[in-house]
């Protein structure tokens, strides 16, 4: 079967006055509209990445040596699915970290993804509370939990914030279990948050759990400073 090139069609004045009548009629400004098409703003990976974020954390940055150090290794491991194409996330190391309610630790999660994408690699990536998690996977009618969870599971990058906040029950074990082994086979880039002081983390999520997260995660301690609270003049 052939295929014709056609070059590119030009408008003719009786159809630019017909979309002109239109737009008039619904009370747009023909240039208004012509001003968009002509001079489109760029829209970098960059905004796209803070379209999704949170408001509170678009603006994030990440400032914390060994978070740094995660983000430049996940970006050394990205890879290109085709020559010449934009590098991608597909695995790399892992990184948890603990301290108090307010030492930064989610500030530091996003600002690690926000400093992936300046590197200029891309990352499918997903940001879920431990509790907003299990509330999703928890089997409920109409909904697919096993599904859910094999997405999450298969997620790129993931950020698993105040892991360890939920009340721990054998489901809730299981399905940590479930989703961290996933990952920790795959070899998937995790960022973990807890207000549990590492050595408190196997009482509450149990030894299969801990023993996984020891082997898969580079493990950060943060000063126990609430930075939410607005320091003394």
């Amino acid at each position: 079967m052939r295929t014709r090139n056609r070059e590119p069609q030009t408008l003719g004045a009786s159809t630019l006055d017909r979309m002109v009548g239109i737009l008039t009629a619904r009370n747009i400004d023909p240039a208004a509209v012509a001003e968009l098409v002509e001079d489109p703003k760029p829209f970098s990976p960059l905004d796209a990445l803070s379209a999704g974020m949170p408001p509170r954390y678009r603006a994030a940055v990440a400032d914390h040596p060994q978070v740094l150090a995660w983000a430049r290794n996940v970006t050394e491991a990205a890879v290109a699915p085709s020559p010449g194409a934009r590098r991608q996330v597909t695995t790399g190391p892992s990184l948890l970290m603990a301290g108090v309610v307010g030492a930064g630790k989610t500030h530091q999660a996003y600002g690690a993804v926000r400093r992936l994408v300046q590197s200029g690699v891309g990352v499918r990536w997903r940001a879920t509370t431990a509790a907003d998690l299990y509330a999703e996977l928890r089997p409920r009618p109409g909904a697919d939990s096993e599904r859910e969870l094999a997405a999450v599971s298969r997620c790129p990058l993931l950020i698993i914030d105040d892991l360890g906040a939920a009340k721990s029950s054998e489901w809730v074990e299981e399905v940590t279990y479930r989703l961290i082994n996933r990952r920790y086979n795959h070899m998937l880039p995790t960022l973990i948050t807890t207000n549990l002081r590492i050595s408190d983390l196997r009482a509450h999520l149990g030894d299969r759990v801990s023993s996984r997260l020891a082997q898969m995660t580079t493990r950060v301690e943060f000063e126990p400073v609430d930075r939410r609270r607005p320091r003394a003049a």
